[in-house]
């Protein structure tokens, strides 16, 4: 289905018209609990065997930090199982007060912030720091709300890592954090929390966004026995002092934000489609299950069981376009913006500014790459307009033979390889990039469609 090609510059995966995506994939592990799983189990007491992690640049970035903090770790590619010797509390230094022990983190950031604060908890020096994107996405409210709780800690006068912490554990106390930017901070604060000597206090300032990483990080340390004090609409968090214990096996649901491309694919192509993810389903701890209502919302079939969900599409039906907030789902509002293509009217994609923010800055990228296609789009600070069919349209106009540029983005390069479902040839730049958190993206991808010859 798909053909590298060279450049001279970058290399190039050339994907031709896509006709119709059919059939069934198994998910890889979710990116967000791969991560909390792992930190969390190391942090607790017993061993803990964590099942289907995800093998992918952002988790090895995690994995290897946690063995330079010389956590036992035992991991096996063959079935993506990592067996882990919790420190049953925080992760001091063995190397002594005055020795600065580096920890370089890639662009992860659900590396950078949990282990910003987790490491805030216990003793020694550290700095983090990582690519020079991750140079480039702020952190200095997660430094703020720490230096209430009286940690010596710093970032760069940009506000971004990297990051130099002065650890000597935390008393405890109350702290506020902003909400706006990322609820990586909130959910930091919240796992580092209990390792405190005393009560912590977390309030949330302004609007929270994509809450449903915050409820997934509760619910993943209520598994490993710390129970939290939610109120006011998760504006106030209490944590009392407590030691996470092993749950013993865990295993990772699917990527639910990984299924969005594959469930997307099923309802773009001009014969229809049919697929089905296994690993992921209705009740979730992901929020971003929440992309499949959506799709529903604009005229997609829709079933669930316990274990999968499939979308499909009749070849008649038309798409109709939406107007969603994506505060919650930043990361499938992708999606859902190359879906608007295919849509009759209009989608509007609200309160998405920390885009602007994320991998890449996806805001400008999005919009360059879909006017690259011949798209019209409008941005606004927060907000994507897609304009989609016209009356009498049942594909998309774009153009043929597009050169996507991915800006080191994984979600770049899967996003905008569904614009082939126009019935185009585009050619992805940099498609290794996938390997963030998706390394088989395109080999899944080409088990599922069918092209035109």
């Amino acid at each position: 289905m798909v053909a590298k090609l060279s450049d001279g510059i970058d290399e190039v995966l050339t994907i031709p018209p896509i006709n119709r995506f059919d059939g069934s994939i198994s998910l890889p592990g979710s990116k967000s609990l791969t991560n909390r799983a792992l930190l969390l189990a190391a942090l607790a007491r017993g061993v803990s065997t964590v099942e289907n992690v995800l093998d992918s640049a952002d988790t090895q970035h995690m994995l290897n930090a946690l063995l330079q903090l010389e956590v036992p770790i035992d991991f096996d590619k063959r079935s993506n199982t990592a067996v882990i010797s919790g420190r049953a509390g925080p992760l001091t230094s063995d190397h002594g007060t005055s020795a600065e022990r580096r920890l370089f983190l890639g662009n992860a950031g659900t590396a950078m912030r949990p282990l910003t604060a987790a490491l805030a908890t216990g003793y020694g020096s550290f700095v983090l720091d990582g690519t020079q994107r991750m140079q480039e996405r702020p952190i200095q409210d997660l430094v703020d709300a720490l230096r209430e709780l009286n940690v010596d800690i710093c970032c760069s006068t940009t506000g971004c890592p990297p990051v130099h912490i002065n650890a000597r554990g935390i008393a405890g106390g109350d702290v506020t954090i902003a909400g706006n930017i990322s609820s990586q901070y909130v959910s930091a604060l919240l796992m580092a929390a209990p390792l405190a000597a005393g009560p912590v206090t977390i309030r949330v300032k302004g609007n929270l966004m994509s809450a449903p990483y915050v409820r997934m990080t509760l619910r993943l340390m209520q598994h490993f026995g710390v129970h939290v004090a939610v109120s006011g609409d998760m504006r106030e968090f209490v944590v009392s002092p407590s030691t996470y214990q092993s749950p013993g096996r865990i295993f990772v649901e699917g990527d639910a934000s990984s299924a969005s491309y594959f469930l997307a694919g099923a309802v773009l192509c001009p014969a229809g489609g049919r697929v089905t993810v296994h690993g992921v389903t209705r009740g979730s701890l992901q929020g971003d299950v929440r992309f499949v209502e959506i799709l529903q919302k604009m005229g997609a079939s829709v079933s669930y069981d316990d274990v999968a969900m499939t979308v499909s599409r009749d070849a008649g039906v038309i798409l109709q376009g939406v107007d969603e907030d994506c505060g919650d789902i930043p990361d499938v509002a992708m999606t859902l913006a190359m879906v608007g293509l295919f849509a009759r009217g209009r989608t509007i994609i609200r309160n998405v500014y920390n885009w602007r923010v994320k991998e890449s800055e996806r805001m400008v990228a999005i919009v360059t790459e879909m006017r690259k296609l011949g798209a019209t789009v409008e941005e606004g600070r927060d907000y994507l307009i897609v304009r989609g069919l016209s009356n009498g349209d049942h594909l998309p106009r774009l153009k043929n033979n597009v050169y996507i540029d991915t800006y080191d983005d994984h979600r770049m390069a899967m996003c905008f390889s569904l614009a082939a479902c126009a019935g185009v040839t585009v050619h992805i730049r940099d498609p290794a990039c996938v390997t963030k958190t998706f390394p088989t993206f395109f080999q899944e991808l080409t088990s599922l469609v069918q092209t035109k010859t």
